[in-house]
Formats: C-alpha cells, structure tokens, sequence
C-alpha cells in the first residue's frame, strides 16, 4: 500500500484497514510457525505498511490538536 492510497482514506477506512491489516499479520505470523509461509517478506511488508496507517492516523491526529489551540 502505496502513502497516497493510505492519505486518500477517511479516518474509519483508516482504521478499518489498520484492523485487518494487524489481523492479516497475525495469519502471517501463524502460517510461519507452521512452515506454511511462501514469502518470507510479507511479514516485513505487513509490518511497514501497518506503520504508514499509524503514521498518517497520528499525523492526523497532531493536526487537529494543533488546530484546537
């Protein structure tokens, strides 16, 4: 998922897509204690992108305290 696709997305799609990214790194992370896992780099690609949601939500979130004051 590419930092423009995540910017385009209102704050629920955000953090419906935070939920089920986490849930698809949990699958990840099962399918390698199994062995079952085809591509190692999806685990660190789950990971960075979870990070980009997080970035942006809190960037948000910095941005609507700033304008309160």
């Amino acid at each position: 998922m590419k930092i423009s696709e995540v910017t385009a997305l209102n704050p629920e799609e955000l953090s419906v897509e935070l939920e089920r990214l986490r849930r698809h790194l949990f699958d990840l992370r099962a399918q390698a204690v199994t062995e079952r896992l085809e591509d190692p780099t999806m685990i660190a690609k789950a990971k960075k992108d979870i990070a980009r949601l997080l970035t942006v939500q809190r960037q948000r979130e910095m941005a609507s305290a700033g304008e309160d004051k």
